[in-house]
């Protein structure tokens, strides 16, 4: 079992896109809510951002970069210049790997699901409106 680093905290194999984004929003003290504001986007937009739902546009992760104060190439890969850690943990017991790693998938499922349910909300809301 690899040891978890103050540096590879945030690498592409422990965290997300989206899990870099709240970690330097919130190093750096900014609500999702101020983010937004900052970077003239809606806070639901930053929120499916942290939540891996949803990927932003090449200029908003430029701004983002910047706005952080983190490399654009550690945004996206964890590599370069990012916000510390939290505090290093040695070694993770297997149980807790495990954990994160299933809580990572349940994740993912739940952002699927939600996209599925509002494509299928839409097409109920077009169907009834196609019936009236």
């Amino acid at each position: 079992m690899a040891e978890t680093g103050e540096n590879d905290w945030f690498s592409d194999d422990i965290a997300t896109f989206g899990d870099r984004l709240a970690g330097a929003r919130e190093a750096a003290g900014l609500s999702q809510k101020e983010l937004a504001s900052r970077l003239g986007v809606r806070g639901l937009t930053v929120e499916a951002w942290e939540n891996d739902a949803k990927e932003p546009r090449a200029n908003r992760l430029q701004m983002l970069a910047g706005l952080l104060g983190v490399s654009l190439s550690w945004l996206l890969t964890g590599k370069g210049d990012g916000p510390d850690g939290p505090i290093e943990v040695s070694v993770l017991p297997d149980d807790l790997n495990v954990l994160l790693t299933d809580l990572r998938d349940l994740r993912v499922q739940l952002a699927n699901s939600s996209d599925r349910m509002a494509r299928l909300e839409k097409r109920i809301r077009t169907a009834i409106r196609e019936l009236a």
